[in-house]
């Protein structure tokens, strides 16, 4: 949890139980998004941006 980075000795088993329900329903939500995209190849993403920066950073 942002900004807590270590909870007091008397509020330890509440922020423990806290962080377990946080990843627990991020887990939940990571599992049920919808994409309607195509998965990416990250070799032909990766050559694209070196393409764009190729360009990008030119001697003109």
């Amino acid at each position: 949890m942002s900004g807590f980075p270590q909870p007091s000795a008397a509020n330890e088993a509440a922020f423990e139980r806290a962080i377990d329900a946080i990843a627990a329903n991020t887990r939940v939500l990571m599992e049920e998004l919808v994409t309607a995209a195509p998965k990416r190849d990250r070799e032909v993403e990766t050559a694209k941006a070196k393409a764009k920066a190729a360009l990008r950073y030119a001697k003109r």
